[in-house]
């Protein structure tokens, strides 16, 4: 009985043996061999390659599907035919203008909007930096932008007075302001004009007229002049024409007759001269002199009887030289026969020419 025990279980052996090698042949020849689940434990023949173990794979949760502003659209996100307001749906609180946001946007022209709740299941969309989140506050922006110019004219300086404002502001340089101080400790009289600009070498930047000196002296008509030759005027008048007069005639000045201040001519109105100092404000001619008494003494030659008035006339002249740079007269030549003229036109060297 054991040798028939002994010979089953060799013919089962056996069996499975051939079973095996079947299937080794069958796998070897179509190079998809599908073991067993018994015989797994078969080493493959191949050599293998050693490496570091890999480091365990961790599971992550599953994405959340995200949701576009257009369900609808099947367009790529993102892509060439891709809408460009392509953002995340988020509640928005209420004021807030999301089309004015995303068109915005892309541009740079706002800050990013707040959205509170990040994190949780209820986002919110709460307001956009530099937008209005409600129609009041968006009629208090509009009412103060259009308070703004108000304002800032309000702070703009204020050039109606030349003397006060800065060259940059409209305002006169230092040398006019200071000219312009002499003229007050004076008690010139004048008031400031706009600009005069008649044409090439026509032009006073800052004039003043002119309408009486020290101690009431009246110039008629009003001269228009610059500052720099009615301040010269101004001090002749002062000191030498006035005291001459009180001196001669025990009386002072009560007006001085001007024949010409601002003109735009050529010297003597000749056509071809060069320009004349009257046509920069810069020359006066004074053509008769009133005193308080009444009595007129008209700038030409005097008679050979009139010893006060050629003695006055002789004096002021010849004393004007220290105020201006060109003095002529009665006798210089027949352009000035019955008026004199000063004027300060600068020559080389200083010189001054008084005839």
């Amino acid at each position: 009985m054991l040798s028939c025990v002994s010979s089953s279980r060799r013919l089962s052996l056996i069996s499975a043996g051939l079973v095996l090698t079947t299937a080794l042949i069958a796998g070897g020849c179509s190079g998809d061999m599908a073991p067993p689940g018994d015989l797994l434990s078969v080493q493959p023949t191949q050599s293998a390659i050693l490496s570091e173990p890999a480091a365990p794979m961790m599971a992550s949760a599953p994405l959340a599907p995200a949701m576009f502003a257009d369900p609808a659209d099947t367009r790529i996100p993102n892509g060439v035919d891709a809408p460009v307001q392509n953002v995340l749906v988020y509640p928005v609180s209420a004021g807030v203008d999301t089309k004015q946001m995303t068109s915005a946007l892309p541009e740079g022209s706002v800050e990013q909007p707040i959205v509170t709740g990040i994190g949780t299941d209820n986002p919110q969309l709460a307001s956009v930096s530099g937008y209005p989140t409600s129609g009041s506050e968006l009629q208090v922006q509009q009412n103060q932008a259009e308070e703004q110019p108000v304002r800032l004219a309000g702070l703009m300086p204020r050039i109606s007075n030349p003397m006060s404002a800065p060259k940059w502001a409209g305002g006169m340089p230092a040398s006019e302001k200071a000219c312009r101080n002499r003229l007050k400790r004076l008690g010139v009289t004048y008031r400031d004009l706009p600009a005069i600009n008649s044409g090439k070498g026509c032009s006073i930047p800052y004039p003043v007229e002119v309408t009486e000196l020290s101690g009431g002296i009246q110039i008629k008509p009003a001269a228009k002049l610059n500052c720099q030759i009615t301040d010269a005027f101004a001090q002749w008048v002062k000191n030498e024409l006035a005291p001459a007069a009180r001196l001669r005639y025990l009386s002072g000045v009560s007006s001085i007759r001007q024949l010409s201040s601002y003109s735009c001519r050529t010297m003597n109105s000749k056509r071809g001269a060069p320009m004349s100092e009257h046509a920069s404000g810069n020359a006066i001619d004074v053509g008769k002199i009133t005193l308080n008494n009444g009595q007129s003494i008209a700038v030409r030659k005097p008679g050979f009887f009139s010893f006060r008035e050629k003695s006055l006339l002789k004096t002021v002249r010849s004393d004007s030289c220290k105020y201006f740079t060109t003095v002529l007269g009665p006798g210089s030549d027949i352009h000035h026969r019955d008026h004199f003229h000063f004027d300060l036109r600068t020559r080389k060297a200083g010189y001054r020419h008084c005839d």
